[in-house]
């Protein structure tokens, strides 16, 4: 589990693909401080397992599934990537629950400043939007954001100047592919309530107060 707080920018050094899959190697400083094989790190999003700890960061193995539903399959040696260590019973919560499995990808269809801030317009799929709402919580290439806009194709978010210093979305232009994971407790209230409309399921979460 991780919170969205994005740790470290690190670098992938070498790509070693298979049929179907491939294994990464990324060069990072700050998030294996106390990691070990076996520990997860939060890779733009997508929770990967630590399989060999290098001199100058770790190894990690994508399998198919994470290829075919992730933007990682676009990663190519010197992609930076975002980074975050799993939540520990130490850790601030100061993003929102994540727990780094994607739902889906989406692309950016608008970018644009305004004064400190810069606006992401992103477009998904509807089974994405039906579990996004203004001022609701989304997480976009391992980042907790706050949903500023939804519409019928898409959402807005906008990054404060300090998400674009440590973070790669600074870099991210209109047409770019992101991963998204929605809010994991409107999954399963909307599981549980089965036949609820989506404005029923809503109301519930706002009367439960996980909503501002």
């Amino acid at each position: 589990m991780f919170t969205g707080i994005v740790e470290e920018i690190g670098t992938v050094r070498s790509m070693h693909r298979g049929a179907k899959s491939f294994t990464l190697e990324i060069e990072a400083e700050k998030v294996m401080e106390g990691t070990q094989v076996g520990d997860s790190i939060a890779t733009n999003g997508v929770c990967l397992t630590v399989t060999k700890i290098t001199e100058h960061g770790f190894t990690a193995d994508v399998m198919p599934e994470t290829v075919a539903r992730t933007a990682l399959r676009e990663a190519v040696g010197g992609s930076r990537v975002n980074l975050e260590r799993a939540l520990s019973l130490q850790t601030r919560l100061g993003g929102h629950i994540v727990t780094g499995h994607i739902d889906g990808v989406g692309r950016i269809t608008d970018r644009r400043a305004d004064d400190n801030a810069v606006w992401l317009t992103i477009e998904c799929d509807t089974s994405l939007l039906r579990h996004i709402v203004e001022k609701g919580s989304i997480t976009v290439q391992g980042v907790s954001l706050t949903v500023a806009r939804v519409d019928e194709s898409s959402f807005a978010v906008s990054l404060i100047p300090h998400t674009q210093e440590v973070t790669t979305l600074h870099g991210m232009k209109t047409g770019s592919t992101v991963n998204l994971e929605t809010d994991i407790i409107a999954k399963y209230v909307e599981k549980m309530l089965g036949k609820e409309s989506k404005e029923g399921i809503m109301t519930t979460l706002a009367r439960c107060g996980f909503m501002g």
